[in-house]
């Protein structure tokens, strides 16, 4: 029996490593990795039970994510109990579970991955001078010993190990890339630069990443990871500098929800790689499924998305401008990058305001069923106008109403 447990032990052993290799050697696949359950959940008012948490973790695997962060297990029996039910129905993502460089957090951790069928373990420590004076009462090498001690446990349970390195975006890069080749060594298989408190620039973010490519021994052999937060509005375009770099993970959120403003939206990394082929970088993400999983989460979770929000906000395909909707009307590519039924929304909504055309009434009128001619549409504008001025906007019972009062006289 233990010599079957051991060979058990030893497939799994060279499955993951045939998988990371493959990974570093598809150079142009950037892994999604979604921490909608764990960094998401931290908004107030948003706590999830378990079924909930499952439910949303099935369609994260479904929608094609490569890590579902699942929790925080050591955080509270009821995170510990959701990182393990998830680990059992979860089919095709890697499963991970956060910890603090704390041995306990880890082995907790470890327990709550138990049935995962790639488990990975997230555990680090913050490096910036900020953090290693005031919140640890630290030295440098004190955090690296702690780092590297917290890696070499965790990979006493699991291959797969992820090092963060919290505030990197504030870390200076020589002592950055110092923890990054100790760490390593230790065994850390993929290595987070988070931009924690949401400072950097986009161009100074890449330049971190593109500063630990370049002198971080043994930096060929792990994955590096983008997870930034949206303090100054900058978390999609900073994530996006660093795979441009030569990140090749980006961590981030279902509708950008997240700690205090929020992380970086899944939906619009996935996007901006998907509209800018020139990039030749891809993920495994089903857009198709992008629409309806952000309606999801928004339920589960209570949190509003704000109608303009990219991608997935009610008003990201609407046209309400008179010049627009005239324009995509004739082609929707003339106001449109992309096509809303690339990310599950069935069409472009023209909607009548009082700024709106004679196109865009006779294309609504035409949709409710009316086909005006060119005399008909002059007159029936007027009308609409009238309406337009008064309200909002003009919905499909007011052009019923007009059309009534166009045939009457």
């Amino acid at each position: 029996m233990v010599k079957i447990t051991n060979y058990l032990k030893l497939i799994k052993y060279f499955w993951l490593n045939i998988k990371s290799i493959n990974l570093i050697m598809q150079d142009n696949q950037v892994q999604i990795f979604d921490t909608t359950l764990r960094d998401g959940e931290q908004v107030p008012g948003c706590k999830l039970d378990t079924a909930q948490k499952l439910v949303i973790a099935e369609r994260l695997d479904l929608l094609g994510v490569n890590v579902i962060e699942a929790g925080f297990p050591v955080s509270s029996p009821g995170d510990f109990k959701s990182v393990y039910e998830i680990t059992k129905i979860v089919k095709n993502a890697t499963v991970c579970g956060l910890t603090r460089a704390v041995e306990n957090d880890i082995k907790v951790a470890a327990e709550a991955l138990k049935y995962a069928k790639y488990p990975r373990i997230h555990t680090g420590i913050g490096t910036s001078d900020s953090h290693i004076k005031y919140k640890f009462n630290a030295t440098r090498d004190q955090v690296i010993e702690r780092a590297v001690k917290a890696v070499s446990y965790a990979k006493s349970f699991v291959e797969d190990v992820e090092f963060y390195a919290e505030d990197a975006g504030r870390t200076e890069n020589e002592f950055l890339a110092k923890v990054c080749e100790e760490v390593i060594k230790a065994g850390a298989t993929v290595l987070n630069i988070p931009d924690t408190t949401g400072y950097c620039l986009p161009e100074e973010y890449g330049a971190k990443i593109k500063y630990l490519k370049e002198n971080v021994k043994g930096i060929d052999r792990v994955t590096l990871s983008c997870h930034c937060h949206n303090d100054l509005g900058l978390a999609t375009a900073n994530s996006i500098a660093g795979v441009i770099n030569g990140a090749r993970q980006i961590e981030c959120t279902i509708n950008g929800i997240g700690e205090r403003a929020g992380n970086t939206a899944l939906e619009e990394v996935v996007m901006i790689l998907s509209q800018h082929p020139y990039l030749n970088l891809e993920t495994s993400i089903n857009k198709k499924l992008l629409y309806d999983t952000s309606m999801m989460v928004r339920e589960k979770m209570g949190m509003p998305v704000q109608p303009n929000k990219a991608i997935v906000g009610a008003n990201a395909f609407a046209h309400s401008s008179g010049i627009h909707q005239d324009g995509v009307i004739k082609n929707r590519e003339t106001y449109e990058i992309m096509n809303p039924e690339d990310v599950g929304v069935t069409e472009s909504a023209i909607v009548l305001t009082a700024r709106s055309g004679r196109a865009a009434l006779a294309y609504r009128a035409k949709k409710v069923g009316y086909e005006l001619t060119k005399i008909q549409l002059d007159e029936a504008y007027l009308s609409f106008l009238k309406i337009a001025d008064q309200q909002k906007e003009v919905k499909d019972k007011d052009i019923h109403l007009i059309m009534n009062q166009l045939v009457s006289i």
